[in-house]
């Protein structure tokens, strides 16, 4: 034992015992806060609301930390799951622009279909590198470059939902172990990215395996075939991982004691849930996630029923929506979509009804697909990748409505950018020079525009426009013009962008945009290729038409 010398111990004054008291509770909190689960603020750009990850669930609502309930809006951008080993489109474009493109049409999430082969390779194909495109890719792995994307999609306010679509790269397993694929191998994957993207907070949870069907069975007690029960042990493996995860089951086709209904799509049976539901570790986590398809992809006996469609309201209800309505979880339709838009066809008519229901019912989801690659049901983006399958996004325009808080031209000091009077009259109209916040433009006592660069690097860049008509009354034609020297627009979207004289864009509305409600927002935007340092869009206005 070491003898230690004891001095003898001052009395402290108050102010020294205050001082030390206030250090104490500092450190105190600073404790507490370190120990807190980890929150970010992700500003959802395309919905102009700010939402606090991580989220949970609370009954039928899908909420964040602060206890708003959130609705996810999403897209599907696959091909990571194929051959290729990278989200597919890359041959064509840029990434950052395709997920510029995606933030600006309104969605606020991509489901990113993986296989489990692809994250398991050191190959990729499909990427163009030319003219600078996808620069950062070169000389990655399948899971380096899934690594870039998610991070450009959070620095674009983009939340995103792995989902393991597949085992092996070239088909959907009937089950979770298949194809030379162990269920130790799919889980173990899911480890791995609970592992990696426990930090990168704008990945919100695991769709635990894509469209379970065939064998697959619900709440059958069978080891080998019962998803109910692999998905409980997956879904706590992830947990124990990655608390803040939200974990997403799929339904299976068939095999689920006293179902209801005679037939299901993949995955979309979720009848089983009411009996044999899925418990997990954190019952805050839990999603669950049919899929919904029309007679484009298989003519299925109620598109043929006397009632359609009328008959699809019960179904939804019996299939799946009855987890919602009946307080158990949220509900998260993983996938619908098809060719037809139109209300004549069946599959058209059958995909007005469903978005329909998914905004009455206030639903999230994630559409099929962007890609327009997609042999049965086509894309959000037509065959160029680059043009808008106009039909398709006006209908899912009903869901991606944009809520703004209060938005009001604004005065910026000198240096930032520099308010001056267009046209003789009182109106002002801004003119930027930096990529930072999103600049207010104003034309008319109506309209309001705000302009935001989501995305720059070294060779191109990507502007976002919205027009909001504040007054009480709609505007039947609008345009937009602004000015840009050295730069070249290579796509643009909900909107035709001409250019008169040497610098000056002119912008009118697709057919389908052209009215703006009271209140409502238009969106529409470009990428260009920088032709030199002075290619910012300025001196942006927009008018009503007379």
């Amino acid at each position: 034992m070491q003898y230690v010398h004891k001095k003898k111990r001052k009395k402290l004054k108050f102010h020294d015992q205050f001082f030390i008291f206030s250090i104490a509770i500092v450190v105190f909190f600073l404790i507490l806060i370190v120990n807190l689960p980890v929150r970010s603020q992700v500003n959802v750009v395309n919905a102009l609301m700010t939402m606090e990850l991580p989220l949970s669930t609370h009954g039928a609502k899908i909420i964040d930390a602060k206890g708003q309930q959130v609705l996810l809006k999403g897209i599907n951008w696959f091909g990571m799951e194929t051959e290729t080993h990278v989200p597919h489109g890359l041959w064509k474009r840029d990434y950052k622009e395709i997920l510029a493109q995606i933030g600006s049409l309104g969605y606020n999430l991509i489901r990113l279909p993986y296989s489990v082969e692809a994250l398991r390779s050191h190959s990729v194909s499909g990427i163009d590198f030319s003219l600078g495109n996808n620069k950062e890719l070169e000389g990655k792995t399948p899971i380096e470059i899934m690594d870039l994307i998610i991070q450009e999609a959070e620095r674009q306010g983009l939340l995103v939902l792995l989902d393991s679509h597949r085992l092996s790269d070239k088909h959907i397993s009937q089950l979770w172990y298949e194809d030379g694929f162990t269920e130790a191998d799919w889980i173990n994957t899911w480890k791995m990215l609970a592992h990696r993207y426990k930090t990168q907070t704008n990945v919100i949870g695991a769709d635990l395996k894509n469209e379970p069907h065939g064998q697959a069975s619900w709440g059958t007690n069978d080891l080998a075939t019962d998803w109910q029960l692999a998905a409980q042990r997956a879904g706590n493996a992830i947990l124990d991982i990655n608390p803040n995860w939200l974990i997403v089951v799929e339904g299976v086709e068939k095999n689920v004691p006293g179902q209801k209904l005679p037939k299901h799509w993949q995955g979309g049976n979720l009848e089983g849930v009411k009996r044999y539901p899925v418990r997990l570790s954190r019952r805050n986590k839990l999603v669950y996630s049919p899929h919904e398809y029309g007679p484009g992809v298989a003519d299925q006996p109620w598109f043929s029923d006397p009632k359609f469609p009328n008959n699809l309201i019960n179904r939804w209800q019996i299939g799946f929506h009855y987890i919602s309505s009946q307080n158990i979880a949220p509900i998260f339709i993983g996938e619908f979509g098809g060719r037809q838009v139109d209300t004549t066809s069946k599959e058209g008519i059958w995909q007005n009804e469903f978005v329909k229901y998914i905004k009455q019912k206030k639903v999230s989801f994630a559409y099929w697909s962007l890609n327009p690659n997609s042999a049965d049901t086509g894309g959000i983006l037509l065959d160029d990748w680059l043009s808008i399958d106009t039909g398709k996004q006006q209908l899912l325009s009903q869901l991606l409505s944009v809520n703004f808080t209060q938005v009001v031209p604004v005065q910026r000091s000198r240096g930032v950018g520099e308010v001056r009077k267009v046209g003789g009259g009182n109106t002002p109209s801004f003119s930027f020079s930096s990529s930072s916040p999103p600049r207010v433009s104003v034309s008319s006592s109506q309209l309001i525009v705000t302009s935001n660069i989501y995305t720059n690097w070294q060779k191109g860049f990507c502007v976002n426009f919205k027009i909001m008509n504040q007054g009480s009354t709609k505007i039947n034609d609008w345009q937009m013009t602004f000015d840009m020297k050295q730069a070249a627009i290579n796509n643009s979207w909900n909107g035709k962008f001409k250019p008169q004289g040497a610098t000056q864009y002119v912008v009118t509305p697709l057919d389908w945009g052209r009215v703006i409600e009271p209140n409502q927002v238009h969106e529409l935007g470009f990428c260009a290729n920088k032709l030199g340092s002075d290619y910012q869009p300025t001196e942006v206005r927009v008018k009503k038409e007379e």
